[in-house]
């Protein structure tokens, strides 16, 4: 078993955010290796994440968002269990960042089914006609447009999305991440995006 030290706790622990003792403890699991000490955390995170979804999340924070010299602006509306968290700074942080991403990645709604059901039959004509065009098989068009269609999800909805600081994780990841390192049901409840001209 490879030995622990407090430098590979601390590397651990700027990485991943997490506790002194959970750290060690997911080093201890996985012999020292940092990566798969990350993973470790990470996953223990969706599993609590996972436990806590239940759990009702009254208390919040509305955080605004402001780019481009006034010409984009976010409002975001988090909820979490406890009004301690709402005033905590990692809560805090966690809200300006989904608020900044907004800003950035211009999502349409959080999840799938916020997504209009017009707007998907549209895209899903553009692409069966771009696909007919191309002179694909029509027996291959149905399947080529529902793989078009996941894409469209993933890039519309904000859950789905890659995080634009750490683009290797989703914002879904992030949330997880964040429920697992405070240790109380955190959802984004709703969310407004504005541009100037758009």
């Amino acid at each position: 078993m490879a030995e622990i030290s407090a430098e590979m706790v601390k590397e651990l622990r700027g990485k991943t955010g997490a506790g002194i003792m959970d750290c060690k403890a997911a080093l201890k699991e996985n012999d020292g290796d940092l990566e798969k000490a990350v993973d470790y955390l990470r996953k223990k995170g969706l599993a609590t994440a996972k436990k806590k979804a239940g759990r009702e999340a009254s208390e919040g924070r509305v955080e605004a968002y402001i780019h481009m010299g006034g010409k984009i602006g976010v409002l975001v509306e988090v909820g979490c269990e406890t009004d301690f968290v709402a005033k905590n700074e990692d809560f805090i942080d966690f809200c300006r960042s989904i608020a900044m991403h907004i800003a950035a990645s211009a999502p349409m709604g959080l999840a799938a089914e916020d997504i209009p059901a017009d707007v998907i039959a549209r895209e899903r004509d553009v692409y069966r006609g771009q696909l007919l065009e191309e002179g694909k098989p029509e027996n291959m068009v149905d399947k080529i447009v529902e793989g078009k269609i996941n894409k469209f999800y993933k890039d519309a909805c904000l859950l789905s999305q890659p995080y634009i600081k750490d683009p290797k994780l989703t914002v879904q990841d992030i949330l997880n991440e964040t429920v697992g390192k405070i240790g109380e049901n955190i959802v984004i409840k709703r969310f407004s995006r504005f541009q100037i001209g758009a």
